[in-house]
């Protein structure tokens, strides 16, 4: 995993935004097994515009979930997906809604968010996003004690750092006013740990899970390999049982459904 998120910015609860809704900022998807509710992510104002104008197009409507991976993720979108025929592979997206990336390390991959997918690396080397189609994120719920792992891992290395650099050149007085007035000590320690708490906070690098990133995490989970991977536009706040709906239908060795999933429409509301 490349990078992590240290502070939320999004969504406080799975039904409560930071930002404030304007006009058209809610997606309603309509499928063959339900209607989930989302709003888009201003923070990925390309994203947003060009998906905004496709939605406007009907771009979207008639076409499948196409591709599934439980614990991962469900795909749809794609044109070529609209009347396909059962069992026929789908999903080769359209190189004509091509945008480079808006990666945010304030977007954090819990379940329900909506992404636009790309091609590998190898292929893609400027990480564009193919937005003729998009995923809804499923993954799963993390134990407490897998992110308290995940932060040491990632932040042990700048702690060390900060503390050769900042502290250990002070070890001796430290040391020695340790041995004569312990109160004061303490007082000059604690401060030299305030200082590396507020670097860690401030460090591009840093993994911090805020207490709410926690509760979403646990709770409902998410996929972490995806963040600063993949251009994050929007996110489901209501219907996120029909992700695990579409999640736990039997699939084809293409990963799509053996049962078509459709997407009757998406509008913006």
């Amino acid at each position: 995993m490349k990078s992590f998120v240290a502070n939320l910015l999004l969504c406080v609860s799975l039904s409560f935004c930071v930002f404030k809704a304007t006009a058209q900022d809610t997606i309603l998807i309509e499928t063959n097994l339900g209607t989930m509710k989302a709003v888009f992510l201003q923070e990925s104002p390309k994203h947003v515009a060009l998906y905004k104008e496709r939605i406007k197009m009907g771009a979207f409507d008639g076409t499948l979930f196409f591709r599934v991976v439980p614990g991962f993720m469900i795909q749809g979108g794609s044109p070529d997906s609209r009347n396909a025929e059962p069992g026929k592979r789908v999903g080769m997206g359209s190189t004509q809604y091509l945008l480079l990336p808006e990666f945010n390390k304030n977007h954090v991959a819990f379940k329900g968010m909506i992404a636009a997918p790309r091609q590998p690396d190898n292929i893609n080397p400027q990480k564009k996003s193919d937005c003729s189609q998009f995923f809804i994120v499923q993954g799963k719920p993390y134990r407490s004690g897998y992110l308290d792992t995940l932060e040491m891992a990632k932040n042990n290395p700048l702690k060390n750092a900060w503390w050769k650099e900042n502290y250990m050149p002070h070890k001796a007085q430290m040391d020695s006013l340790k041995a004569v007035d312990r109160k004061e000590f303490a007082k000059r320690y604690k401060a030299y740990r305030a200082d590396l708490q507020t670097y860690l906070e401030n460090h591009p690098q840093a993994l911090i899970f805020s207490q709410e990133e926690r509760r979403m995490l646990t709770t409902y989970g998410g996929e972490l390999k995806l963040n600063n991977e993949y251009t994050f536009f929007a996110r489901v706040v209501e219907g996120l049982e029909i992700i695990d709906q579409v999640a736990a239908l039997p699939c084809d060795k293409n990963e799509r459904p053996l049962r078509d999933v459709k997407i009757i429409s998406v509008k913006l509301k």
